[in-house]
């Protein structure tokens, strides 16, 4: 098991530098790059995207004629200037060098510095993970916890009512969109038309340095509720009725009737039998769910929660142009989602130590 761990650590090395390149290479055709935005953030222009609308005298207008053709909006700057905010931002030098640079940089977990902010990518990512960590962990928590012993429940109870209308209530649960259900929570409990019960905005409330350890604990989930509802909601469905199809399939097998007849209790059977087996693909969708929730979800569950989380940093920082933020927060997701998808085979074997990975690999 250690060399199939180990190699699959080493996979992580070209993995993440497939992820960078390819997104690296789509980011040099892209237009409105930092230095329009600089020059457009100078001069009082507003939008930079403006400049490719196509229309208008203003686009047409806009181009100097002094040797900075490239860059929309910086007429009457000089060239000096502009070849300064070039070095400034790293852009005198060739995109191989740069994207070189930047891997070996990102080798020592060094991001740099916002364009435009001033502030180190890694302090903005440590100050927006949080809440990124808070949605995805508990929201993957509760959904495991609840969709477990309800498709397990179901699969037992195939058939009878009880199966019919938790079908009917997890399926109508999926079909509502996230963000839908969000502002529906919003409007119930927090201050809408109707109760004012929840928080509206915030992990924490402004007094949470003078609140008591317990009164700390009470606030922090007195804020995530609404928010880890809004994001759980969608995963209960596939879950559940993963678990219940899986432990299906599972009991219809030979060595299930064989348990029975030898007089064993249904407990017995479930949970000392079929319940290993049943729980291997469960566990395989671990990374989905986690990934899917961690970054999925977490724009449009922030921003109505008004949660300053990774993912509204990722979008604000797209939206800008801000690059080292883009690539940090972009190398961090992978890392993630690749140390997790190591964690789901480590569960494999937990749940089964039957399983041995490097035998199938050989």
């Amino acid at each position: 098991m250690g060399a199939y761990i180990l190699r699959r650590l080493l996979l992580i090395i070209p993995t993440l530098l497939g992820i960078m390149l390819i997104n690296f290479a789509l980011v040099q055709f892209v237009p409105g790059g930092p230095v329009e935005q600089a020059i457009a953030r100078i001069q009082g222009g507003g939008d930079v995207f403006e400049g490719f609308s196509g229309g208008g005298s203003d686009a047409g207008n806009a181009v100097d004629t002094g040797g900075n053709e490239n860059y929309v909006g910086a007429r009457g700057l000089p060239p000096e200037f502009i070849a300064e905010l070039e070095k400034e931002f790293g852009f005198d030098k060739p995109p191989v060098e740069r994207f070189v640079n930047m891997l070996w940089n990102y080798m020592r977990f060094d991001f740099g510095d916002s364009y435009f902010r001033s502030i180190s990518v890694i302090e903005l990512i440590k100050e927006k993970l949080p809440v990124s960590i808070t949605l995805g962990l508990w929201s993957t928590l509760i959904a495991y916890l609840v969709s477990i012993p309800l498709g397990i429940r179901k699969a037992v109870k195939d058939g009878t009512a009880f199966d019919t209308w938790t079908s009917g209530a997890i399926i109508a649960a999926y079909a509502i969109p996230g963000f839908l259900f969000a502002i529906l929570l919003l409007v119930l409990f927090a201050g809408g038309s109707y109760w004012q019960i929840f928080p509206l905005r915030g992990l924490t409330s402004d007094n949470f340095d003078q609140l008591s350890p317990l009164g700390k604990v009470a606030d922090y989930f007195w804020h995530i509720t609404l928010p880890v509802l809004a994001s759980t909601i969608s995963a209960f469905a596939t879950l559940t009725l993963l678990t219940k199809n899986s432990f299906l399939d599972e009991i219809k097998k030979q060595y299930v009737v064989t348990a029975r007849a030898k007089g064993l209790s249904e407990r017995k059977v479930l949970y000392g039998h079929v319940f290993r087996n049943a729980m291997l693909i469960v566990i395989a969708g671990f990374p989905a769910v986690f990934i899917g929730v961690f970054f999925g979800g977490s724009l449009i569950i922030e921003t109505i929660f008004s949660l300053d989380g990774l993912g509204r940093l990722g979008f604000e920082a797209a939206v800008a142009r801000d690059y080292p933020i883009v690539f940090g927060t972009l190398f961090i997701f992978g890392l993630i989602g690749l140390v997790v998808g190591i964690l789901s085979d480590l569960m494999y074997v937990v749940v089964d130590p039957r399983i041995d990975f490097e035998k199938r690999e050989g």
